[in-house]
Formats: structure tokens, C-alpha cells, sequence
């Protein structure tokens, strides 16, 4: 009698995600940990009243400076409401949309890499604020959202566990939720 050894299939590009890549990449990175410091940046000018834009031009990782493909920039401005002339979203929606991004990149990257097809990923997130503490009216409220809730709806070729299973991993590694449940050290200084 014979033993005869079964080969895990190769895992394949899926859901937009080159997987061979992003695998060798992990090889790589595990040899080389250095590799995987990154300094990302954002460059803010004032345009008028509330209104301002970011761009994100280059950034320093895999052990070199880097450009993005091509130059980036959002705007950012305060409604008519809050006395802005909602030229763009709020910084805090902005903040919304990085968090719903960065999950939702974590569950195209891990449902391709366990090879699970997605067919849809659609996120809500919402953030509770009392503008009394940026007015300066309540000392005791606080600046930043009092409540961040996020749902995921998720649909694929796989159970609902699996399913849940892949958003539980993103969150895990989420550096948007990690920044925002954990906080992060952040200095603000003047300059020339």
C-alpha cells in the first residue's frame, strides 16, 4: 500500500486581490521585518473660512521613499449649519469614511486569501458628537465623538460564520480601529 500526498491547490487571485503576491509579500516581510515601517503624510493648506484640502502625495515604506501613483487630495469643510460652506465633508466624516475603508480592505484582503468569493461588502458608520465642547460652551463635553458604531453587511460564497468570521479578522487588524479604540500619541507643534 502506497501514501500518496494531496496537493493544496495553488491559492488564486480573488475578489481583486493579486493573493500570490500579497502571500510572497507576507514570506518577505516575515525575513525582513524592518520592511514593514511605514511613515504615511498628509500636507493641509487653508483655502477659506472652514474650508481646507489634504493632499497625499509620498509616503516612506518598504525601507525607501515611495510615491503614490498619482497625487491624491481631499477637501474638507464645515456645513452651512456650523457656519462652513460645505465645500467637502467634515474632518469627523472623513474620519468615518477612513474607518469603513480600512475594514472594508481588510475583508477584501482576508476573504481572497482564505479564498472566499464576495459578492457584496457595504458598511454604515455613524458617530455621536456634542458640538457644545469644540463651541466651548460645556467643559465637561468632550471634543471628539462620544460613540463610534459601525454595521457590515457582507455577502459571499460561504457560511454566514465564515462570513463573520472574515469581518471579526479585519477588525482585529484594522489600524484605523485600532488608532480609534486604543488612542495614539499625537504632538502638534509650530513650525518655521
Amino acid at each position: 500500500m502506497t501514501t500518496q500526498t494531496l496537493e493544496k491547490p495553488a491559492k488564486t487571485a480573488m475578489n481583486g486581490v493579486d493573493v500570490p503576491t500579497f502571500l510572497a509579500t507576507l514570506g518577505v516581510v516575515g525575513e525582513t521585518p524592518q520592511i514593514a515601517q511605514f511613515t504615511f503624510r498628509a500636507d493641509g493648506e487653508w483655502l477659506s473660512g472652514t474650508h481646507s484640502r489634504t493632499a497625499f502625495t509620498g509616503f516612506h515604506g518598504a525601507m525607501q521613499e515611495m510615491q503614490h501613483r498619482r497625487d491624491y487630495a481631499v477637501e474638507c469643510d464645515h456645513p452651512q449649519v456650523l457656519c462652513g460652506a460645505d465645500n467637502g465633508v467634515t474632518p469627523v466624516e472623513l474620519l468615518l469614511a477612513a474607518l469603513a475603508s480600512c475594514i472594508t480592505a481588510g475583508i477584501g484582503n482576508i476573504a481572497s486569501i482564505r479564498q472566499v468569493k464576495l459578492h457584496a461588502v457595504e458598511t454604515k458608520v455613524e458617530g455621536d458628537i456634542n458640538l457644545n465642547g469644540i463651541l466651548g460652551l460645556d467643559k465637561s463635553a468632550r471634543n471628539g465623538f462620544t460613540g463610534v458604531r459601525m454595521a457590515v453587511k457582507i455577502r459571499g460564497d460561504a457560511p454566514q460564520e465564515k462570513l463573520r468570521e472574515i469581518v471579526e479578522q479585519s477588525v482585529a487588524r484594522s489600524a484605523v480601529f485600532d488608532v480609534l479604540s486604543n488612542g495614539v500619541p499625537v504632538s502638534v507643534e509650530m513650525a518655521g
